[in-house]
């Protein structure tokens, strides 16, 4: 089988390529070696041998360890930026999902555009910031059983794993660096509220599995800053969680702004973002 290589495609053996033209046939962008031994019958070591081969002849491009992805055929380079950064990452740090800004973009909470893709993996990392084949991304560790409120979406051909609407709101609340900092989570959480799908059921349910308690600080300010409509019996289901402090809202900026008493929540934000 013809797949139309380049002459500077054809430094491979029969054997590599039926490998790559059967990977191609297959739909498989991202390959490993149990996938060698799987459809070819390779041992592990020759599995491993063979993807470092073509990983070096520029066939493959290396994700991690033991992890790449099929370079697209007619590809100026042996190492693009591939556009299919989502399918990458639940190949890398499954399991796992999309959130944080990320997902406030695909759920139109958000007109700003991040380079960085937030992860939210249950595989303990020794670092957050990650860039895999010119890809960024920046991960958060979350325990598996605390992988709900997601959707299933596709992309490149993969299933990708992203926080729902809600999902979104209740994680850039517990951590508003994921949100792109406290400004533009409020501004996220406006975005929220004029949505039909806004359910203050399902923020406070998902709000109470994670039992995080600066979600509920938070959700309550901003709650009532920004919807004024919402039924008194929710709003002390939120209050019964406050516990005793004062948190910031934004924990990355200063020591300074009006504390709203009720919820134990410094607004420590411009003025002009509150109101």
């Amino acid at each position: 089988m013809n797949l139309g290589y380049t002459t500077e495609q054809l430094g491979i053996s029969q054997s590599e390529r039926l490998i790559i033209d059967s990977l191609i046939r297959l739909g498989k962008q991202i390959v490993r070696a149990d996938d060698l031994e799987e459809i070819f019958g390779y041992t592990r070591s020759n599995a491993n041998s063979t993807l470092s081969k073509l990983c070096r002849k520029g066939w493959l491009q290396r994700l991690k360890s033991g992890v790449y992805r099929v370079v697209p055929l007619g590809s100026a380079s042996s190492n693009p930026v591939p556009d299919d950064a989502w399918a990458i990452a639940m190949e890398v740090f499954s399991p796992c999902y999309i959130s944080g800004w990320t997902s406030a973009e695909h759920w139109d909470l958000t007109e700003q555009i991040f380079n960085l893709t937030i992860v939210f993996t249950g595989q303990k990392l020794r670092k957050s910031q990650h860039n895999i084949a010119n890809l960024s991304y920046i991960t958060k560790f979350i325990d598996r059983k605390k992988i709900f409120g997601t959707k299933k979406i596709w992309s490149s051909n993969t299933p990708v794993q992203i926080a729902d609407i809600h999902r979104t709101v209740i994680d850039v609340l517990d951590d508003p660096h994921i949100g792109g900092g406290g400004r533009h989570t409020l501004d996220i959480l406006r975005a929220y509220w004029k949505k039909e799908v806004a359910d203050l059921n399902a923020l406070l349910e998902y709000a109470e599995k994670l039992n995080h308690g600066a979600i509920f600080r938070r959700l309550g300010a901003t709650t009532e800053i920004i919807n004024k409509h919402v039924p008194d019996v929710f709003m002390s289901r939120i209050q019964s969680r406050i516990k005793t402090g004062i948190i910031n809202f934004d924990p990355s900026g200063n020591n300074s702004g009006p504390i709203l008493t009720k919820w134990g929540v410094r607004m420590n934000l411009p003025s002009g973002d509150i109101l």
